[in-house]
């Protein structure tokens, strides 16, 4: 049976991980699951609710606090599925929209599909309509089609989709959450169309546990710079 790998990177997500591993497990997609799950050196309570968790999904316990990128990239070496996903750990997003990102994997022969929060204009339509981060967002979306001569619509979503053996072909080095702007580079450099796919949004405050600031949006545009112009 076809399989997809899921790879959730996990720091501090004690309040919500239980409920999003249920989310997955009731996903209809008609293929094989398989969960990993790769602890970011949580100290929340977090590590502690993955140990009862081992004989149940594949988890990996990361010896120091390295970042999402790192977090990554150590959970795609162990992915075996045919496709692979990644899924944050907070509840944002809909493990059911995977069905139509790996129905359009299927039916265009896709390498790439992203579940895109704009293609339907759904990411405005949410609690937090018109918070900074969907701005951000969008400038970054629009930097990456100018830099790179592409036509996405949601470069920054955490919904992006590979078939795995292109994925690992890919030489990955992101440590923090700069592996939206250095996979999206290189899968454009390389000429291959990135699919999408509508899906369904609902983002979560600061005050709610959100990691990425505005920091993480300069580095984001320095990462499609360089590898734009230097590497």
């Amino acid at each position: 049976m076809p399989k997809l790998s899921i790879v959730i990177p996990v720091y501090n997500e004690k309040n919500t991980l239980a409920e999003i591993l249920k989310r997955i497990e009731a996903a209809d997609l008609g293929v094989a699951k398989e969960v990993i799950i790769v602890d970011d050196f949580s100290s929340d309570g977090t590590k502690e609710i993955l140990k009862s968790l081992e004989n149940d999904y594949k988890i990996i316990y990361q010896p120091k606090n390295s970042g999402k990128g790192a977090a990554l990239r150590a959970g795609f070496k162990l992915a075996t599925g045919d496709w692979l996903v990644v899924q944050d750990a907070d509840l944002e997003y809909d493990p059911n929209d995977f069905k139509a990102m790996l129905n359009l994997m299927r039916e265009a022969g896709a390498l790439v599909v992203y579940g895109s929060r704009r293609l339907e204009h759904s990411y405005f339509k949410t609690r937090h309509s018109g918070h900074i981060y969907a701005f951000g967002g969008i400038f970054l979306t629009w930097f990456t089609n100018l830099l790179y001569g592409i036509k996405i619509t949601d470069e920054p979503t955490c919904y992006k989709m590979f078939k795995t053996d292109f994925l690992k072909s890919i030489n990955l080095e992101c440590q923090r959450f700069e592996f939206c702007p250095e996979v999206t580079a290189k899968i454009a450099r390389r000429g291959i169309k990135i699919y999408e796919v509508p899906i369904s949004y609902r983002p979560r405050h600061k005050s709610e546990g959100k990691k990425i600031n505005w920091r993480d949006g300069l580095e984001a545009l320095w990462i499609l710079l360089k590898y734009r112009f230097i590497k």
